[in-house]
Parts: structure tokens; C-alpha cells; sequence
């Protein structure tokens, strides 16, 4: 099975991300900011992060740099409300696969998008 970290604060979000992933036959874990998504890809092996940019503590894009420095290779897709072309550009100059607007992509499609990177 494949596991999937969500790196996201905003709870209802994170939790509604969570069941259709686990009822999509993933399974995933949650983080509620940047520093817990750091430690916990430091300590598990996940197959993907679906990964917030604005979060308490550590934001995304410091998230993408530690992931780079650490050489922990994982797939990252971005859920962010920025809408920014750099802020997209700028996460994939840093490694994110894939760039969602959260206000824009429902969750069936983001987890589409999950399925489509993990070829499942």
C-alpha cells in the first residue's frame, strides 16, 4: 500500500484529503506543519506528500529545500492557495512534481493527480 504524507494545517482540509486517500486505497498520515512533515520524512518512508507552501513553523518551500539537502527523494505535489506563476515556478525549480490551486481542484482530482504521479 501505497503511504502518503499530507503536509497541510488547515485541518478540515488535511482530514478530508485523509478519507478520500484511505478510501482510495492509500494510506496517509497527516502532518500540521513543516517542521512534523520534516520529521516524520525523516523517519518513514512515503511514496508521495501532497504538501500546504503557507504553514506554522516551517513553510513549504523550506520543506522542498531540507527534502533537496537531505536527499530524501519523494515525489511532492503542492496544495496551495498561493496562485502566484513564481510561487509555482519557484516550487518546481525546487523539485514539486505537480502545482494545485486548493480553491480551484477538488479533492477527487488532486487525488487523481496522486494516482496519475504513483502510476496507480
Amino acid at each position: 500500500m501505497k503511504k502518503i504524507l499530507i503536509a497541510e494545517d488547515e485541518k478540515p482540509m488535511a482530514k478530508a484529503l485523509k478519507l478520500k486517500l484511505d478510501n482510495s486505497g492509500f494510506e496517509a498520515q497527516i502532518a500540521s506543519n513543516g517542521q512534523e512533515a520534516i520529521d516524520m520524512l525523516s523517519k518513514e518512508k512515503f511514496d508521495l506528500v501532497l504538501l500546504d507552501l503557507v504553514m506554522p513553523k516551517v513553510d513549504g518551500f523550506t520543506v522542498l529545500e531540507t527534502l533537496k539537502t537531505k536527499k530524501i527523494n519523494v515525489p511532492v505535489i503542492i496544495t496551495s492557495n498561493l496562485s502566484q506563476e513564481e510561487d509555482a515556478a519557484k516550487a518546481k525549480s525546487l523539485g514539486a512534481k505537480d502545482y494545485l490551486i486548493k480553491s480551484n481542484t477538488p479533492i477527487a482530482e488532486i487525488v487523481d493527480h496522486v494516482k496519475k504521479i504513483l502510476k496507480v
